[in-house]
């Protein structure tokens, strides 16, 4: 069975404005890395080697910054989405640089450890026209459910329900037969979820389902970013593209810590930040540059590029632009965001999302 790996990174991330104003959302670091260094790392760990990238919003910044690939032992190709098709359209808008028989498609803002060397042994045992990654949740009330029968086939796709009848939703990873995925129609928008999977079934073929209970998140908000940022710099969620050993922090070199800073919570300082005397970041994720004053507290936020927290500030479950000022004593919290280049002024000044 020869692999092809396609990624789906063209979504504008609007749930995460303000961060990816600047960058497309699979290259926000995450860890110290951006997002989708984590997953080609686990791609090329599953032992293939060819990947697509099909991208549409900021898609040059792709390329600048992967290139070809060859420095993470990958062949990477790019193929730029000029109007939205969604994830069905997606897929099919690749499909002609696909070299193998087989396809495993993965959305770009699922952080997973599942174990894609096993996805793939599914899909080939069981001769399957399309296999899913289901993910078993405590809560599937928020999700679409997809449930299976006595060999894993899937049944149905079911749309929310307060009293679902299964566990388990889809996990955003697929494997296709490349004829199949070539049945796609092209040139137009496509949902799987609501087209291609139901008229699968409809059709009689062998749609397969893996299903496990690995790690899972969809860091499409900043809550599920932080703390998908904090699980991989903790070893909670796999990867092999840390640049540091994962461990209670994660400090990039010419980060500097003053006397009594802290750094705690699987928190990722970027690359020349300036913690001052005394400062504490929990959980968080510092941007290169970004300067955070003496006795300041940071928890559960995401602080971007070359932004200053002021001496004393408070910054709670927030989200601060790229070159942002906070000014000293000010409190955000309960999902403030604060767009770049903004300045807050000084005096303990209280913000918060509900205010």
């Amino acid at each position: 069975m020869s692999v092809d790996a396609v990624l789906l990174v063209g979504g504008k991330g609007t749930r995460l404005r303000p961060l990816t104003l600047s960058a497309p959302k699979p290259m926000l670091p995450t860890a110290g890395v951006p997002f989708l260094t984590h997953m080609l790392s686990r791609i090329r760990a599953a032992g293939i080697t060819h990947v697509v990238l099909g991208t549409s919003y900021k898609a040059e910044v792709f390329e600048e910054h992967f290139g070809d690939g060859s420095h993470l032992g990958l062949e990477l190709e790019y193929v730029v989405e000029e109007v939205p098709l969604g994830t069905g359209g997606g897929i099919r808008n690749v499909a002609d640089r696909l070299r193998g028989d087989t396809a495993m498609i993965f959305n770009g803002d699922i952080l997973s450890g599942v174990d894609l060397g096993a996805v793939l042994d599914t899909h080939r045992e069981a001769d399957a026209d399309v296999t899913l990654h289901l993910v078993k949740v405590e809560d599937p009330r928020r999700f679409g459910c997809v449930p299976t029968d006595g060999d894993g086939r899937v049944t149905a796709f079911l749309e929310k329900t307060d009293n679902p009848p299964t566990d388990q939703i889809n996990a955003g990873c697929y494997v296709f037969r490349r004829s199949v995925l070539e049945s796609i129609p092209a040139g137009r928008e496509v949902s799987v979820e609501r087209e291609t999977f139901p008229g699968l079934l409809a059709s009689g073929a062998r749609v397969q389902g893996h299903v496990d209970a690995s790690y899972w998140l969809d860091l499409g908000t900043p809550a599920a970013f932080v703390r998908g940022s904090a699980d991989l710099a903790r070893g909670i969620a796999p990867s092999a593209a840390l640049p540091k050993p994962a461990g209670e922090a994660i400090v990039l070199d010419g980060a500097v810590l003053r006397e009594g800073a802290t750094v705690t919570g699987g928190a990722t300082i970027g690359a020349g930040c300036q913690l001052g005397v005394d400062a504490k970041v929990d959980g968080a994720v510092v941007f290169d540059g970004a300067v955070i004053g003496a006795g300041a507290v940071v928890e559960r936020s995401v602080i971007g590029a070359h932004a200053r927290i002021g001496d004393g500030a408070v910054v709670r479950d927030a989200v601060i632009g790229d070159g942002a000022v906070v000014g000293a004593n000010c409190e955000l919290r309960d999902g403030v965001r604060v767009w770049p280049g903004v300045h807050l002024p000084d005096g303990g000044v209280r913000f918060s999302a509900d205010a």
